[in-house]
């Protein structure tokens, strides 16, 4: 709650994107997201809206101040802030699609059906295993590849549930259950990845003016159609994080900023690689922070 508040009163430009989204969403939803509950926040169609207009907000701001991204890519719904960073598609377009993506997700299987759970310190080719063995109780597959040494299991709540145990026997260090509404970024949401395809097809998407690395492939979309095709797909598929992170290492990246309220990027960021630049902007400490250590780069 209150994320993007302080930059709010700071920031002119923060200010008018943030209005603008009342303007967009026909709503006064800044208002509740700086004075809402808990549970009008924690609906996935207020989450996933909030944390794009906060990322946007604060990616215009730096780019204002002449800190211009060479390359981009987000997690998840990450994924579409950094596409309207990168000019391939609107905000006005971005905003109520992924509400409506968070719509959908909830809507494609049923309440209390569906998890996830992230397993910490197993190998890759043991915890396959372990969903190849529970998935004769449902549907169970690696959903993100996070980091060296997390991954996150999506499906069906048993099988999850055995995939977790057998995890555990294996010599996985620890299981942490997520709260969440459903069993994202598995064949459980492919219906929802086709709903969402016919709505991304009502919008127009360029090609990005920068790479933006997509979580499907881990490497650029070449084209607009590409994008589209990709965020549909995306859904219903693992995200490949470290993948994503791996392909900008090898494009010479050695300076991260992380957008948005938190800092879970950065820390998968400082498994895959200790030795790059690794900051984050939330509000205006962290943002004050980027200013002088990038000066100190550049020096």
């Amino acid at each position: 709650m209150g994320m993007g508040m302080e930059l709010y009163n700071y920031f002119n430009i923060i200010s008018k994107i943030f209005n603008k989204t009342d303007e967009i969403l026909k709503e006064d939803f800044v208002k509740l997201i700086f004075h809402g509950s808990d549970a009008d926040i924690k609906k996935t169609e207020n989450t996933q809206p909030a944390v794009l207009m906060v990322s946007t907000a604060i990616s215009q701001l730096l780019m204002s101040e002449g800190i211009v991204p060479a390359m981009a890519a987000g997690l998840s719904l990450g994924e579409y802030s950094a596409l309207v960073t990168a000019n391939s598609i609107s905000y006005e377009d971005a905003l109520p699609l992924v509400r409506k993506r968070g719509q959908l997700m909830n809507e494609a299987v049923p309440a209390g059906r569906g998890t996830m759970a992230a397993i910490l310190g197993l190998e890759e080719d043991k915890l396959l295993l372990c969903c190849e063995t529970a998935s004769e109780l449902g549907t169970v597959i690696i959903a993100n590849y996070n980091c060296p040494g997390q991954m996150v299991l999506s499906g069906d709540g048993k099988a999850v549930e055995k995939a977790s145990q057998l995890a555990m026997e294996a010599g996985a260090k620890r299981v942490v259950p997520l709260s969440v509404s459903g069993p994202f970024h598995s064949p459980m949401l492919k219906t929802a990845g086709n709903a969402l395809e016919n709505e991304l097809k009502q919008i127009k998407i360029k090609k990005p003016v920068i790479p933006v690395v997509q979580n499907v492939s881990a490497k650029p979309a070449v084209s607009g159609d590409e994008v589209r095709s990709m965020l549909a797909a995306q859904v219903s598929s693992p995200v490949r994080w470290e993948d994503c992170i791996r392909y900008m290492l090898s494009q010479g990246v050695d300076n991260f900023i992380e957008v948005g309220p938190g800092k879970v990027l950065s820390g998968f960021i400082k498994k895959i690689d200790k030795t790059v630049n690794i900051y984050n902007v939330e509000d205006s400490v962290s943002l004050k922070n980027v200013f002088n250590a990038l000066k100190e780069v550049e020096q």
